[in-house]
């Protein structure tokens, strides 16, 4: 077999697959909306479980569900058979998972939801199997064959049990209105967290600005500049608004004279500022682009300096 072989076989695999979730798509009927409804009036958890290959698919989309708003778990179909049935309860719902939904593994854990009135939202490619007809809500994956050669592998199967439960999620977020505050809850490390941080949770306390009020002599201002390590130092109103900021530009086109004149002679007005609450991600956007190593994050309402982030702070939390 040559590489080329490989490569055809390659791309022959993903264009099959792409077509069968084609066929899910033009499948999906009312039943789906069913079971978003289920799952969005659960006063519980959405109990995942399958066997096998769909038990590991499961597995993904309990945690896709869990960290998109959704709080899930998966229990495997064995286990729950010895004991783990007690982690469901009245208030949950249960997706289950079977390309064939005949999987005998699955009969406690269905047994079970059928007893205890807990709704069951059954997955699999075969509308009369025990799995679809026990369900309260049946999602029936289209006749789509799996492109293992022998035909016994589960690969297209699972390929489009996955993406319906990436599409569940999807639609539980949009209903939810799941926002990517709430989504950095979930993700706070890593460079997913990095991300997501906000100026906030990055900028330097307002104990560490340099800020001076306005009025200041520019001898005093220089040693604030230099004891704060930023390289600037802010001008405050009267009122505590930022009204200006001295920066080494400033310095240099005001050498001459300088250390006689004050802060409000030499600051540049109306100076460049980000709200606290805008994504770390956007600060350092606006310092590359506008050639500035800081920016004070500065209350919308009043204008007033909370704090100062440092492009340094940026990079050293991996937002990049």
């Amino acid at each position: 077999m040559t590489r080329d072989t490989s490569l055809s076989i390659g791309r022959r695999v993903l264009h099959r697959e792409a077509q069968a979730l084609s066929m899910l798509a033009d499948a999906l009927d009312h039943s789906f909306a069913d079971a978003v409804d289920l799952m969005l009036g659960a006063s519980g958890r959405v109990i995942v479980s399958g066997m096998g290959k769909s038990g590991h698919v499961g597995r993904k989309i309990a945690a896709t569900f869990a960290s998109t708003g959704t709080p899930a778990h998966f229990v495997h179909p064995a286990e729950a058979s010895h004991g783990d049935l007690g982690m469901l309860a009245k208030g949950d719902v249960c997706l289950v998972l079977s390309n064939s939904g005949e999987t005998p593994e699955l009969a406690d854990i269905i047994a079970y939801t059928r007893r205890f009135s807990i709704p069951l939202i059954g997955v699999a490619g075969k509308p009369g199997s025990t799995l679809l007809r026990q369900s309260d809500v049946a999602l029936v994956l289209p006749p789509a064959e799996e492109v293992c050669p022998m035909g016994l592998a589960p690969t297209t199967s699972t390929t489009m049990t996955l993406a319906l439960g990436d599409a569940l999620a999807v639609a539980l977020m949009e209903r939810r209105q799941f926002t990517p505050e709430h989504y950095r809850d979930f993700h706070p490390g890593g460079k997913l967290g990095a991300r997501l941080s906000r100026v906030r949770d990055l900028m330097h306390p307002a104990d560490e600005m340099p800020l001076v009020p306005t009025g200041t002599a520019m001898s005093e201002a220089l040693l604030v500049i230099s004891q704060k390590g930023f390289g600037v130092v802010g001008v405050a109103g009267s009122d505590g608004r930022l009204i200006g900021i001295v920066t080494d530009g400033d310095l240099r086109r005001h050498m001459d004279g300088l250390l006689s004149r004050t802060v409000d002679q030499v600051m540049t007005p109306d100076p460049l500022t980000i709200d606290p609450e805008a994504l770390a991600e956007r600060a350092l956007a606006v310092m590359n682009e506008r050639k500035v190593t800081c920016l004070f994050a500065v209350a919308p309402a009043d204008g007033t300096p909370q704090g100062i982030l440092h492009i340094h702070d940026c990079l050293r939390a991996g937002v990049a």
